[in-house]
Protein backbone atom coordinates (compact mmCIF):
# COMPACT_ATOMS: atom_id res chain seq x y z
CA UNK A 1 0.00 0.00 0.00
CA UNK A 2 1.81 3.09 -1.24
CA UNK A 3 1.46 6.37 0.62
CA UNK A 4 0.66 9.40 -1.53
CA UNK A 5 3.42 11.83 -0.53
CA UNK A 6 1.72 14.61 -2.52
CA UNK A 7 -1.23 14.22 -0.15
CA UNK A 8 0.90 14.23 3.00
CA UNK A 9 2.67 17.40 1.87
CA UNK A 10 -0.61 19.13 0.98
CA UNK A 11 -2.36 18.43 4.28
CA UNK A 12 0.72 19.30 6.30
CA UNK A 13 0.00 22.92 5.32
CA UNK A 14 -3.72 23.04 4.46
CA UNK A 15 -6.24 24.57 6.91
CA UNK A 16 -9.21 22.20 6.64
CA UNK A 17 -10.86 23.62 9.77
CA UNK A 18 -10.76 27.09 8.22
CA UNK A 19 -12.33 25.83 4.98
CA UNK A 20 -15.38 24.51 6.81
CA UNK A 21 -15.64 27.45 9.22
CA UNK A 22 -16.14 30.35 6.77
CA UNK A 23 -19.79 30.98 5.93
CA UNK A 24 -19.75 29.50 2.41
CA UNK A 25 -17.68 26.52 3.59
CA UNK A 26 -20.01 25.87 6.52
CA UNK A 27 -22.78 24.92 4.06
CA UNK A 28 -21.06 21.58 3.41
CA UNK A 29 -20.45 20.99 7.13
CA UNK A 30 -23.97 21.92 8.18
CA UNK A 31 -25.52 19.83 5.42
CA UNK A 32 -23.43 16.78 6.30
CA UNK A 33 -24.19 17.14 10.01
CA UNK A 34 -27.89 17.52 9.25
CA UNK A 35 -27.93 14.16 7.48
CA UNK A 36 -25.78 12.46 10.11
CA UNK A 37 -28.24 13.62 12.76
CA UNK A 38 -31.08 11.88 10.89
CA UNK A 39 -29.50 8.50 11.66
CA UNK A 40 -27.91 8.98 15.06
CA UNK A 41 -29.59 7.17 17.94
CA UNK A 42 -28.81 7.22 21.66
CA UNK A 43 -25.66 5.18 22.16
CA UNK A 44 -24.64 5.23 18.48
CA UNK A 45 -20.99 4.36 17.84
CA UNK A 46 -19.29 6.34 15.10
CA UNK A 47 -16.16 5.69 13.05
CA UNK A 48 -14.69 8.49 10.97
CA UNK A 49 -12.23 7.36 8.29
CA UNK A 50 -9.95 10.12 7.05
CA UNK A 51 -10.90 12.37 9.95
CA UNK A 52 -8.47 15.21 9.28
CA UNK A 53 -8.24 17.42 12.34
CA UNK A 54 -11.52 16.04 13.67
CA UNK A 55 -14.11 18.66 12.72
CA UNK A 56 -16.89 16.05 12.50
CA UNK A 57 -15.50 13.65 15.11
CA UNK A 58 -15.24 16.35 17.77
CA UNK A 59 -18.66 17.81 16.92
CA UNK A 60 -20.22 14.38 17.46
CA UNK A 61 -18.16 13.54 20.56
CA UNK A 62 -19.22 16.85 22.13
CA UNK A 63 -22.83 15.74 21.66
CA UNK A 64 -22.12 12.65 23.71
CA UNK A 65 -21.42 10.03 21.05
CA UNK A 66 -18.49 7.60 21.20
CA UNK A 67 -16.27 8.26 18.19
CA UNK A 68 -13.24 6.43 16.83
CA UNK A 69 -11.23 8.06 14.06
CA UNK A 70 -8.55 7.10 11.55
CA UNK A 71 -6.32 9.60 9.76
CA UNK A 72 -3.53 9.13 7.21
CA UNK A 73 -1.51 12.33 7.78
CA UNK A 74 0.57 12.44 10.99
CA UNK A 75 0.31 16.24 11.29
CA UNK A 76 -3.49 16.00 11.13
CA UNK A 77 -3.48 13.38 13.90
CA UNK A 78 -1.49 15.79 16.08
CA UNK A 79 -4.01 18.58 15.46
CA UNK A 80 -6.91 16.19 16.08
CA UNK A 81 -5.48 15.37 19.51
CA UNK A 82 -4.86 19.06 20.26
CA UNK A 83 -8.49 19.80 19.42
CA UNK A 84 -9.81 17.17 21.84
CA UNK A 85 -11.60 18.63 24.85
CA UNK A 86 -11.94 17.04 28.30
CA UNK A 87 -14.94 14.74 28.47
CA UNK A 88 -14.96 13.73 24.82
CA UNK A 89 -15.23 9.98 24.19
CA UNK A 90 -13.03 10.05 21.11
CA UNK A 91 -9.92 8.29 19.88
CA UNK A 92 -7.76 8.75 16.80
CA UNK A 93 -5.19 6.43 15.23
CA UNK A 94 -2.83 6.79 12.31
CA UNK A 95 -4.09 4.58 9.50
CA UNK A 96 -5.22 4.13 5.93
CA UNK A 97 -8.76 3.87 4.57
CA UNK A 98 -7.68 0.90 2.45
CA UNK A 99 -6.82 -1.23 5.48
CA UNK A 100 -8.99 -1.06 8.58
CA UNK A 101 -7.94 -4.50 9.81
CA UNK A 102 -7.40 -3.13 13.33
CA UNK A 103 -11.15 -2.44 13.52
CA UNK A 104 -13.67 -5.28 13.95
CA UNK A 105 -16.45 -6.05 11.50
CA UNK A 106 -20.04 -5.00 12.23
CA UNK A 107 -19.00 -2.59 15.01
CA UNK A 108 -20.28 0.90 14.12
CA UNK A 109 -23.74 2.39 13.71
CA UNK A 110 -22.46 5.32 11.62
CA UNK A 111 -19.35 5.23 9.43
CA UNK A 112 -18.04 8.45 7.86
CA UNK A 113 -15.87 8.27 4.74
CA UNK A 114 -15.77 12.01 4.14
CA UNK A 115 -12.29 12.50 2.69
CA UNK A 116 -10.49 9.38 1.41
CA UNK A 117 -12.46 9.10 -1.84
CA UNK A 118 -11.22 12.58 -2.76
CA UNK A 119 -7.74 11.10 -3.08
CA UNK A 120 -8.12 7.59 -4.53
CA UNK A 121 -7.57 7.35 -8.26
CA UNK A 122 -8.45 3.80 -9.31
CA UNK A 123 -11.71 1.88 -9.13
CA UNK A 124 -10.07 -1.00 -7.16
CA UNK A 125 -8.76 1.41 -4.51
CA UNK A 126 -12.08 3.24 -4.24
CA UNK A 127 -13.96 -0.02 -3.89
CA UNK A 128 -11.47 -1.26 -1.29
CA UNK A 129 -12.08 1.87 0.82
CA UNK A 130 -15.83 1.45 0.45
CA UNK A 131 -15.58 -2.29 1.19
CA UNK A 132 -13.68 -1.60 4.41
CA UNK A 133 -16.14 1.12 5.47
CA UNK A 134 -19.04 -1.26 4.87
CA UNK A 135 -17.31 -4.15 6.66
CA UNK A 136 -16.86 -2.24 9.93
CA UNK A 137 -20.47 -0.97 9.87
CA UNK A 138 -23.20 -2.90 11.67
CA UNK A 139 -25.94 -4.51 9.57
CA UNK A 140 -28.55 -1.78 9.30
CA UNK A 141 -25.91 0.88 9.96
CA UNK A 142 -25.36 3.86 7.69
CA UNK A 143 -22.28 4.88 5.69
CA UNK A 144 -21.64 8.45 4.49
CA UNK A 145 -19.27 8.67 1.50
CA UNK A 146 -18.17 12.07 0.14
CA UNK A 147 -16.87 12.91 -3.32
CA UNK A 148 -15.50 15.94 -5.17
CA UNK A 149 -17.72 16.62 -8.18
CA UNK A 150 -16.01 17.60 -11.42
CA UNK A 151 -18.60 19.89 -12.99
CA UNK A 152 -19.10 22.07 -9.93
CA UNK A 153 -15.34 22.48 -9.58
CA UNK A 154 -14.84 23.14 -13.30
CA UNK A 155 -17.55 25.79 -13.38
CA UNK A 156 -16.24 27.51 -10.25
CA UNK A 157 -12.45 27.18 -10.42
CA UNK A 158 -12.25 27.06 -14.22
CA UNK A 159 -14.81 29.09 -16.10
CA UNK A 160 -15.83 31.38 -13.23
CA UNK A 161 -12.57 32.20 -11.39
CA UNK A 162 -9.92 31.26 -13.91
CA UNK A 163 -7.86 29.40 -11.29
CA UNK A 164 -7.88 26.42 -13.66
CA UNK A 165 -6.86 26.87 -17.30
CA UNK A 166 -9.58 24.78 -18.95
CA UNK A 167 -7.97 24.80 -22.39
CA UNK A 168 -4.66 23.66 -20.91
CA UNK A 169 -6.36 20.90 -18.93
CA UNK A 170 -7.96 19.64 -22.13
CA UNK A 171 -4.63 19.78 -23.95
CA UNK A 172 -2.91 17.85 -21.14
CA UNK A 173 -5.63 15.21 -21.00
CA UNK A 174 -6.87 16.15 -17.53
CA UNK A 175 -10.25 16.91 -19.11
CA UNK A 176 -11.82 14.97 -21.95
CA UNK A 177 -12.18 17.43 -24.81
CA UNK A 178 -15.58 16.05 -25.82
CA UNK A 179 -17.35 15.20 -22.55
CA UNK A 180 -15.27 17.36 -20.14
CA UNK A 181 -15.04 14.40 -17.76
CA UNK A 182 -12.02 14.75 -15.47
CA UNK A 183 -9.01 12.45 -15.30
CA UNK A 184 -6.79 12.66 -12.22
CA UNK A 185 -3.66 11.08 -10.81
CA UNK A 186 -1.99 11.37 -7.37
CA UNK A 187 0.04 14.49 -8.22
CA UNK A 188 -3.26 16.28 -9.04
CA UNK A 189 -4.34 15.67 -5.39
CA UNK A 190 -8.09 15.51 -6.02
CA UNK A 191 -10.08 12.89 -7.90
CA UNK A 192 -13.02 14.61 -9.62
CA UNK A 193 -16.04 12.47 -10.49
CA UNK A 194 -19.63 12.59 -11.72
CA UNK A 195 -22.68 10.84 -10.29
CA UNK A 196 -22.73 8.20 -13.01
CA UNK A 197 -19.22 7.18 -11.97
CA UNK A 198 -20.34 6.94 -8.34
CA UNK A 199 -23.31 4.79 -9.38
CA UNK A 200 -21.00 2.44 -11.31
CA UNK A 201 -18.58 2.32 -8.38
CA UNK A 202 -21.36 1.31 -5.97
CA UNK A 203 -23.01 -1.26 -8.26
CA UNK A 204 -21.33 -4.38 -6.75
CA UNK A 205 -22.18 -3.57 -3.14
CA UNK A 206 -25.34 -4.99 -1.48
CA UNK A 207 -26.39 -1.70 0.11
CA UNK A 208 -29.42 0.56 -0.12
CA UNK A 209 -28.96 4.21 -1.04
CA UNK A 210 -30.87 6.48 1.33
CA UNK A 211 -29.85 9.89 -0.03
CA UNK A 212 -27.63 11.40 -2.69
CA UNK A 213 -26.94 15.01 -1.73
CA UNK A 214 -25.33 18.05 -3.38
CA UNK A 215 -23.53 18.82 -0.14
CA UNK A 216 -22.61 22.45 -0.81
CA UNK A 217 -24.67 23.17 -3.92
CA UNK A 218 -23.70 26.53 -5.42
CA UNK A 219 -22.11 27.84 -2.22
CA UNK A 220 -18.54 27.79 -3.55
CA UNK A 221 -19.53 29.18 -6.94
CA UNK A 222 -21.24 32.14 -5.24
CA UNK A 223 -19.00 32.28 -2.16
CA UNK A 224 -18.69 36.08 -2.13
CA UNK A 225 -22.46 36.48 -2.08
CA UNK A 226 -22.89 33.80 0.61
CA UNK A 227 -20.17 35.32 2.80
CA UNK A 228 -21.80 38.75 2.52
CA UNK A 229 -25.18 37.50 3.80
CA UNK A 230 -26.31 38.59 7.24
CA UNK A 231 -27.60 35.96 9.65
CA UNK A 232 -31.21 36.15 8.44
CA UNK A 233 -30.29 35.94 4.76
CA UNK A 234 -27.90 33.03 5.39
CA UNK A 235 -30.56 31.16 7.36
CA UNK A 236 -32.95 31.59 4.43
CA UNK A 237 -30.26 30.44 2.00
CA UNK A 238 -29.67 27.31 4.09
CA UNK A 239 -33.42 26.66 4.13
CA UNK A 240 -33.42 26.83 0.33
CA UNK A 241 -30.33 24.63 0.07
CA UNK A 242 -31.73 21.96 2.39
CA UNK A 243 -34.98 21.94 0.41
CA UNK A 244 -33.24 21.43 -2.93
CA UNK A 245 -29.97 19.56 -2.30
CA UNK A 246 -31.45 16.16 -3.24
CA UNK A 247 -33.01 17.38 -6.49
CA UNK A 248 -31.58 15.37 -9.38
CA UNK A 249 -31.43 18.39 -11.69
CA UNK A 250 -28.96 20.05 -9.28
CA UNK A 251 -26.70 17.07 -8.50
CA UNK A 252 -23.93 18.13 -10.87
CA UNK A 253 -23.87 21.78 -9.81
CA UNK A 254 -22.01 21.22 -6.56
CA UNK A 255 -18.39 20.93 -5.55
CA UNK A 256 -18.99 18.10 -3.06
CA UNK A 257 -21.55 15.31 -3.00
CA UNK A 258 -22.60 12.97 -0.23
CA UNK A 259 -23.71 9.40 -0.95
CA UNK A 260 -25.57 7.95 2.05
CA UNK A 261 -26.41 4.26 2.13
CA UNK A 262 -27.50 1.52 4.53
CA UNK A 263 -25.65 -1.74 4.96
Amino acid sequence: MQTNQYLIDFYDHYNEDGRLAVQHGSVEFLTTMRYIEKYLRPGSRVLEIGAGTGRYSHALARRGYAVDAVELVPRQVELFRQNTRPGETVSVTLGNALDLSSFPADAYDITLLLGPLYHLYSVPDKRQALREAIRVTKPGGVVFAAYVISDGCLLDEGFHRGNVNVAQYVAEGLLDGRTFAARSQPKDLFELVRKEEIDALMAPFPVTRLHYVAADGCALFMREAVDAMDAAAFALYLQYHFATCERSDLWGITSHALDIFRK
